[in-house]
């Protein structure tokens, strides 16, 4: 097909992530570049599936030129979700067809991966789709340890803002509880507590149940700041708690501390961002030291909003210049080309990827978990060395600790509690799923030159 009777469409899906800019930039001027009319479309989904184009506009080289390192996006996002209704679905696919959009790249997370490959497959092969994986939670499914972009400029931000309520502190005497973003997976928070040198980082994937108790968390939480005055006599902190745990929270038990309802998105998740979690995580804190008869001194923030919009860091935009090149390579060429002959399953498109120098191409149905009907999630390894390390930078009650009379006489005495109740409190917090052998591992042997 000749490109000039093509026309390309491009669209943002899920939250804001540093980078979407550059990537919207690349695209269009690789189209362009090649005869293709491009057209940015206006919050997503949303209005493709009411069937209404008026939201869609012709793109200029003039319009993308100059937007690569500017946070946000110029086509601004949405969390619609077309898969729910078939009618939205059809909706989008002849909306598309009636602009002559016969290419769509479109930028955004697991939600939004899955959304295009169900408009790819509702067309019938007249809509071919390249999938650019944006998420500042970087939970995608990439091959190896390739993030997604928008986590490393997240990460960067995000890391400047807890080591300056570190530095708040150590100076006021206190400790803070910081909430971070990720609405299953810990990479961001881990990435954050980790570079800043918080006390305590914790991610849903180290607990092993599919159900997460809210006093499990703050256990963790409570040792962290006993072990630290008995150990260091330090009555300052910093807890960084990833947001995903509260996925796995009972929504009767997290509603009953918010005293709320739980709202739900277009897609069916918790607003995380609705939960006041960050106060609740303070407040069930401060009531087990309150029970005891002792008042702590406590801080609460959450940090992830302002991590979204933020003008990217130089490895995002070099990232996601290569990522809108290559959703627009992809969409030039013919489902007859010789590299889809090789792999029929990226006929009608698939997720743009780089792989240290290389650019591929990973088919929509490699992401899909059969299981779920949904993306599949990148979760933390917590049998990785790079979080066993992490671990060992923070300050956590072990076995080894509650076999240490005089410390556990020093947590007791500060917490106003008798050595055989931080024994019971903390027996089982102190055992945790990491340090089992991973199933990968044969007993006896060992994953590097680490003992």
């Amino acid at each position: 097909m000749n490109p000039e009777n093509m026309g390309l469409g491009i669209l943002v899906g899920g939250g804001p992530a540093p980078g979407i800019n550059s990537a919207i930039s690349a695209c269009a001027i690789e189209a362009m570049n090649n005869g293709m009319r491009v057209y940015g479309i206006m919050d997503g989904f949303s209005h493709l599936m009411e069937g209404s184009a008026e939201h869609v506009m012709p793109l200029t080289p003039a319009d993308v030129a100059f937007i690569q390192s500017e946070g946000g996006s110029i086509l601004r996002t949405s969390r619609a979700n077309p898969t729910r209704n078939p009618a939205h679905l059809r909706n989008v696919v002849r909306a598309l067809q009636e602009i002559g959009i016969t290419r769509l790249a479109s930028i955004g997370g697991e939600d939004t991966a899955l959304s295009s490959a169900e408009v790819a497959r509702a067309s019938e092969g007249k809509i071919r789709v390249a999938h650019i994986p944006k998420t500042i939670d970087n939970d995608l499914p990439l091959p190896g340890d390739i993030p997604t972009f928008g986590f490393e400029t997240a990460r960067h931000l995000g890391t400047e803002l807890v080591q300056n309520l570190r530095r708040d502190s150590r100076t006021t005497n206190r400790w803070y509880v910081v909430i971070v973003m990720g609405r299953k997976a810990g990479h961001l928070a881990l990435g954050i507590g980790n570079a800043a040198g918080a006390a305590l980082t914790i991610i849903p994937e180290e607990f092993p149940n599919p159900v997460i108790a809210i006093d499990d968390v703050v256990r963790l939480v409570e040792g962290a700041m006993l072990k630290r005055k008995a150990a260091e006599g330090r009555d300052d902190g910093i807890a960084v708690i990833s947001e995903g745990v509260a996925e796995r929270f009972s929504p009767d038990e997290i509603g009953n501390l918010a005293g709320t309802a739980i709202a739900r998105d277009p897609h069916g998740h918790i607003r995380l961002g609705e939960l006041p979690l960050s106060a609740i995580m303070r407040q069930q804190v401060q009531r087990r030291f309150a029970d005891a008869g002792k008042s702590i001194a406590m801080v609460d923030v959450t940090i992830g909003y302002e991590l979204r919009c933020a003008s990217p860091i130089s490895f995002d935009i070099d990232y996601t210049r290569a990522l809108g090149y290559g959703a627009a390579r992809l969409l030039l060429s013919e489902p007859t080309d010789e590299a889809d002959k090789a792999d029929e399953k990226i006929a009608n498109g698939g997720l743009i990827y780089l792989e240290g120098a290389k650019l591929s191409v990973m088919p929509f149905d490699d992401i899909h978990d059969p299981a779920t009907g949904k993306t599949r999630v990148r979760m933390v390894d917590i049998h990785s060395q790079r979080y066993k390390v992490a671990r060992e930078y923070m300050t956590r009650i072990k076995p080894q600790d509650l076999r240490d009379d005089a410390l556990v006489a020093r947590m007791a005495a500060h917490s106003v509690r008798s050595a055989d109740e931080i024994q019971r409190r903390f027996g089982s917090s102190s055992r945790h799923s990491c340090e089992r052998k991973s199933p990968l591992r044969k007993q006896g042997q060992e994953s590097s030159i680490l003992r």
